[in-house]
This record gives C-alpha cells, sequence and structure tokens, in this order.
C-alpha cells in the first residue's frame, strides 16, 4: 500500500491560499514577503522529491504547476516522477506535454484504488479542496507542514469543517526555526 503524504505551507490559523503569489487572493504571496528567508527550514521542500514516488494535486493546482515547474530548477525531480490530477472537469487534451507522465483521477474511489498499487509514497501538493476531501474519507496517511507564524485570516484552509469523528496525529518530526516557521511531521493514526 502506498502512502499518501500532505505538504503544505500553512498559516497559523489554517489558511493555505495563494502562499507563492497566486492571483486573486488579498494576501497572495505570503511565505516570502512577510517572513523572512532560511534556507534550512525548508529543506523538507527538497527531501519530498527525492523521497516521494509521484506527485498528486487536484485541477486548479495542475493549471498553476505545470504553467511554470517543468521548467524551475528547483522542481527538476518532479518532472520525471508520474504525476496524478483529481478532477472530474480535466480532459487529456489539457495535459501539458512537457512535464512527464500525468494520469486524470476522476474520485476518490479512484485515489483509494492507486494507494493500493505497488510503489512509493505519493506527494500532494497545493490543493485545499482535494486536500479536505482526502482527509475527510481517511485518504492521507501523513502531513508535512510548514506553518507560517502569521494570521492571515479569510482564505482557503487545508481542513474542512465537516462534523466528524477525532482524527487522531502522531508527531513523528518537528522544529522550530529563528524566523518563527515551524516544521510539523504528524503520521495519521489509524
Amino acid at each position: 500500500m502506498r502512502t499518501l503524504i500532505s505538504t503544505a505551507f500553512i498559516s497559523l490559523d489554517g489558511v493555505v491560499e495563494g502562499p507563492g503569489g497566486e492571483p486573486g487572493y488579498r494576501n497572495s504571496g505570503w511565505t516570502f514577503k512577510d517572513i523572512e528567508f532560511l534556507p534550512e527550514a525548508f529543506e523538507i521542500k527538497g527531501r519530498e522529491q527525492q523521497e516521494a514516488a509521484a506527485m498528486m494535486m487536484g485541477r486548479v493546482s495542475y493549471e498553476a504547476f505545470s504553467a511554470v515547474w517543468p521548467d524551475m530548477a528547483d522542481f527538476a525531480d518532479y518532472k520525471v516522477m508520474p504525476k496524478y490530477v483529481v478532477s472530474t472537469t480535466l480532459s487529456e487534451g489539457d495535459l501539458v506535454s512537457n512535464w512527464g507522465e500525468t494520469t486524470i483521477l476522476r474520485s476518490l474511489d479512484d485515489v483509494a484504488a492507486l494507494k493500493e498499487t505497488d510503489g512509493g509514497p505519493i506527494i500532494l501538493h497545493g490543493s485545499a479542496s482535494l486536500n479536505q476531501a482526502l482527509s475527510d474519507a481517511g485518504l492521507i496517511d501523513r502531513y508535512h507542514l510548514l506553518v507560517f507564524p502569521l494570521l492571515l485570516g479569510a482564505g482557503k484552509r487545508l481542513f474542512s469543517a465537516t462534523d466528524k469523528d477525532t482524527q487522531k496525529l502522531r508527531l513523528v518530526e518537528h522544529e522550530a526555526y529563528a524566523n518563527g516557521l515551524q516544521k510539523n511531521v504528524f503520521d495519521v493514526v489509524r
């Protein structure tokens, strides 16, 4: 069974929207404009590329990432790994040709079936709505969270507000950095 890892830049109040400067969100770009950059705080991002065997995202994140990541040296390892896009609206004709093998999954059942296959970890980037649905369905196994010391107020959140049973997490790695960032790695307890 494959491990599904959700990775996110997240504000202290749970917002994940627009961390890199995506248009349409009033606090867009909050990860780098308000916090001193310390390379050691982002070590986990390079490690994720080395340890992941595949990448997953929703349609909106795919459209944003596929426009820039294929040509970025910082994301070179992702270019060659298989990608899975969870979408009911994306078509094969919408996929870019310069970012390696990409498969469209149409449902959470498709994600559950993918997790049952052989292979290494699948890293889930961006995709607030998809994260919420996967978490609520019990399909996420681990969280890699870089928590920023910011309160952003309104914005898309990593976790849904669905009324559900408590889901326990086990902290397996953590570190605090001089700029206030915190790295928290949690395994989902089943």
